[in-house]
C-alpha cells in the first residue's frame, strides 16, 4: 500500500556485506525540527547499528554463546547429578 506521506531515512552500509548490505533507518517527523544536522543523524545510525551488531546481547558473552549445544546438555546433565548426589548424601 502506497500512502501519500514523505519520509526521510538514513541508510548505513554495512562493512561486511556477507549477510547484510545496508541498515535503514527512518527519520522521526520531529527529530529534523529540533536543530539535529544531518551528520549527528549519521552518526547516531552508525552508534545505533554498531550497538546491535557488535554488542554484548544478554548475560552472557561471544564464548558462552558459541559453545555446541551438545556441552550445553553434557553441562546440564553433570549439574542434575550433582544435585542428585547432594540430596543423596543430607
Amino acid at each position: 500500500m502506497v500512502k501519500g506521506i514523505s519520509r526521510r531515512v538514513v541508510v548505513v552500509e554495512s562493512p561486511d556485506q556477507r549477510f547484510f548490505e545496508q541498515a535503514i533507518f527512518i527519520v522521526r517527523n520531529d527529530a529534523a525540527g529540533d536543530g539535529v544536522t544531518s551528520r549527528e543523524l549519521v552518526e547516531e545510525a552508525k552508534r545505533v547499528a554498531r550497538s546491535y551488531a557488535g554488542g554484548s546481547h544478554g548475560r552472557f558473552g561471544r564464548p558462552w554463546r558459541d559453545l555446541s549445544p551438545v556441552l550445553y546438555a553434557l553441562m546440564g546433565a553433570a549439574a542434575i547429578g550433582l544435585v542428585w548426589l547432594v540430596a543423596a548424601l543430607i
